[in-house]
């Protein structure tokens, strides 16, 4: 049996269940979404103490009935709301430094060595099971969702904002000040720390007449977090800024800046903006973590014949391939996986990005510099000077990179880049309403590569459901087209924060241009030409690639509906 996760595999191990019984807790699991340890037990195939007892002897971690317990109020108030409910622990012992919490995931590690940072003393785990502990935390911690509740109160006497401050009137000294409280310091860490295990991609901070805002995005969607207090929210921007060196005293202007941390022991960078508004500076934090990013071509989506296709289009010796699609559809992410496929040591590989997001080994990267008049065409051409074979530019902006670009593929280099359109058909029209002419395009454009991402249902809740009419109306399905298609949803569980999606997966559709697609582009077809006769050739739209997915059950029908 494949893919077992660690419990699964003791309780094989240990001879407690069968092979066939694991099978049945996992279909149980996928039709209820409740844990296969749970499903086990509810069968009878093993009963509940002899799990944990067996967990106990190989994790050598003491095992405790939380239903059993009762937690002074004392001991519950050494851990927040929120992160109790992020880790999926509960404090059951606090003595001077030392406090005990029972885990619902006992085979995460670093939960224990986030807590100590967070809590400042030393963590003891124990097992429970993870029903028991998420009960535990309903019943001691309710609906409570200050996240930062014990932060706030000491803030509270510390942190206040001036009416000097509020008019513009800063004192540099003081702001240094508020950005060194180390309440301050702990909340805006717990914050950051919140979103990165959230797998954010982005953190807000939006100050208002009389609130203060924290989002972030998580798989395309901003979440909103527990607000702070408004008055916070010039101690918690100077902390920011005074990470991401920037000027803490300069409000009136937009500052750039960044942020390297290391989490659990791997690095994420943060890219900070900051602009001012009428009441205050607003932050977005940008978080590039490679961890959550795959660069491998086969882990972006890509069925077995779009793989094949892109394989083949980036062996070539030259030509440009274009990406398009709206920002934050993955355009970036599927050059870079391009250029980690051919990057070897026989291949200069250079780029030009606004700005560079992942740093490759073996690959020359050079961050557009506009203020100091390092655009996209005067990088480029330097770029041609320094012998490449493959080029990728960010963005073609304007018809001078285009024509650069261009040159750039007839003068025997690949050249990859992105543009802002609709569909794969839409890339040609607009290079040529950019006044690039029709025959050079014929001439170099190997193909357009369309793409949206749409949100992957939780695996951990994931279950059966039967399509509403009105979404069949929407996708044009009839009964028959799906007959013997099982679709599903997620139900929403602490994995994917109650969302029922936990990641995202591309829907491509990629328009190569053939002879008769070079035909119509001669002729100056419009776009929706040149699609009709693309998928007279065999192309599947975003909106066909993405209904594959959702027959394999990797998404769902509102997703569909929604990106493409």
């Amino acid at each position: 049996m494949s893919d077992l996760d660690p419990l699964e595999k003791i309780l094989l191990e240990e001879g407690m269940v069968t092979p066939q019984q694991l099978q049945e807790a996992r279909e149980e699991h996928v039709r209820t979404g409740k844990s296969v340890s749970r499903a086990l037990v509810d069968f009878g195939f093993v009963k509940e103490e002899e799990v944990f007892q067996a967990l106990g002897r190989r994790l050598g971690m003491e095992t405790v009935h939380l239903k059993e317990l009762d937690i002074p109020p004392q001991v519950i108030k050494t851990i927040s709301p929120s992160t109790a409910k992020l880790y999926g622990v509960l404090p059951i012992r606090a003595r001077g430094h030392d406090v005990t919490v029972a885990m619902a995931d006992p085979f995460n590690p670093t939960i224990l060595d986030d807590l100590r940072f967070l809590l400042g003393c030393e963590i003891h785990a124990v097992i429970s099971s993870e029903e028991d502990v998420f009960a535990a935390i309903d019943k001691y911690y309710g609906e409570a969702e200050e996240s930062l509740d014990e932060l706030l109160g000491e803030i509270d006497a510390q942190v206040t904002a001036t009416a000097e401050e509020e008019s513009g009137a800063v004192d540099v000294a003081s702001l240094q000040e508020l950005a060194r409280e180390a309440p301050v310091v702990k909340l805006v860490n717990l914050i950051l720390l919140q979103a990165i295990k959230d797998r954010s991609s982005d953190i807000h901070l939006e100050p208002f007449e009389k609130e203060f805002k924290v989002r972030c995005r998580v798989d395309g969607a901003l979440y909103e977090m527990v607000p702070p207090p408004k008055r916070l929210s010039l101690a918690m921007t100077s902390r920011i800024k005074v990470m991401a060196d920037m000027d803490i005293a300069e409000r009136r202007l937009p500052q750039d800046g960044r942020i390297q941390l290391n989490v659990s022991g791997r690095n994420v960078d943060l890219r900070v903006s900051s602009l001012p508004t009428q009441f205050g500076e607003s932050i977005v934090m940008r978080i590039l973590d490679k961890t959550v990013v795959s660069l491998e071509l086969n882990q972006l989506g890509l069925r077995e014949d779009h793989l094949k296709m892109i394989e083949e289009m980036i062996e070539k010796p030259n030509g440009i391939v274009i990406v398009t699609g709206p920002t934050g559809s993955g355009k970036t992410t599927t050059l870079y996986s391009c250029l980690k496929k051919v990057n070897s040591i026989d291949s200069k590989i250079i780029t030009t990005e606004d700005p560079v997001e992942y740093e490759i080994d073996g690959i020359m990267q050079i961050p557009v510099k506009s203020e100091i008049g390092l655009t996209f065409a005067r990088a480029l051409r330097a770029i041609l000077r320094q012998d490449p074979d493959r080029i990728m530019v960010g963005e073609i902006r304007d018809i001078e990179t285009a024509q650069i670009a261009v040159q750039a593929s007839l003068t025997g280099h690949l050249v990859f880049t992105t543009l802002h359109t609709n569909d794969a058909a839409g890339c040609i029209t607009r290079l040529v309403d950019m006044g690039v002419e029709p025959f050079l395009i014929t001439s170099t454009l190997e193909a357009a590569i369309a793409q949206r991402l749409v949100r992957k249902i939780c695996e951990n809740c994931k279950e059966a459901i039967t399509p509403g009419q009105h979404f069949m109306e929407q996708l044009n399905l009839n009964p028959e087209q799906i007959r013997g298609i099982q679709f599903y949803q997620g139900k929403g569980c602490p994995q994917c924060n109650k969302t029922g999606y936990r990641g995202r997966t591309a829907a491509y559709e990629i328009l190569r241009v053939t002879e008769p697609i070079r035909q119509l582009i001669l002729e100056r077809a419009p776009a929706v030409f040149l699609k009709q006769k693309a998928r007279e050739l065999g192309m599947r739209t975003l909106r066909e690639d993405a209904l594959l997915k959702l027959y394999d059950g990797l998404t769902t029908f509102e997703e569909v509906v929604k990106e493409t």
